[in-house]
């Protein structure tokens, strides 16, 4: 982020904050739903280098985790289903009723549990982003693995919505492959720890 804000103060203009600015809510918004896309593959990619001994343990390890994938994708669903019926409900009903005290304390009534899920949400999104859903209780390298995954999918999606970062070509190519790139080789490198320091590997 650091180096986005130096190519920024140097080749961008006011549109271009602005515009990193939509890319920081997007990627925040997008992380968690990438996670629950590509956590899947990445998970039965780990299952099929595991010996077969040791997958009967990483699948049991691997329920608590698809139970809390599961809560977060039925939170986000169900705050956008809330607000729809909050707001057919009110219509509906305001439609029958008289302006007064009723209408607004069932406002308030339709759209305490937007607020309470809204709030959900929010601190769960961050639980998410940090832990990845507790994929290291399945093995010890899927942090690892998902992180490097995550910031090259993020990586295209900018590329798509954004496009070119500002400054010459050079400097464009180093800030679309910078990041990426820099947090795969400390993905590697953790994986190497892993594999030197605690003895974990992905085939045995």
């Amino acid at each position: 982020m650091t180096a986005t804000l130096l190519i920024l103060l140097a080749y961008g203009t006011a549109a271009d904050f602005e515009e990193f600015q939509g890319q920081y809510m997007l990627r925040s918004a997008l992380t968690p739903l990438a996670l629950l896309l590509t956590g899947p593959l990445v998970i039965m990619a780990v299952f099929r280098l595991a010996p077969p001994a040791a997958r009967p343990g990483m699948r049991e390890r691997l329920r608590p985790v698809s139970r809390s994938a599961l809560w977060y994708l039925g939170g986000f669903v169900c705050v956008p289903l809330l607000i729809s019926l909050a707001v057919s409900v009110n219509v509906t009903t305001g439609m029958y009723l008289d302006s007064g005290l009723f209408s607004p304390l069932l406002t308030m009534a339709l759209f305490a549990p937007v607020v309470w899920m809204g709030f959900f949400m929010f601190f769960a999104t961050s639980a998410v982003v940090r832990t990845l859903f507790g994929t290291s209780e399945v093995h010890a390298a899927l942090p690892a693995l998902l992180t490097g995954a995550l910031v090259w999918i993020l990586a295209v999606v900018s590329l798509i919505v954004s496009g070119m970062p500002p400054g010459p070509p050079l400097i464009q190519v180093c800030a679309i492959l910078g990041g990426p790139l820099s947090v795969s080789a400390l993905a590697w490198w953790e994986i190497d720890r892993l594999r030197t320091i605690h003895g974990v590997t992905l085939r045995g």
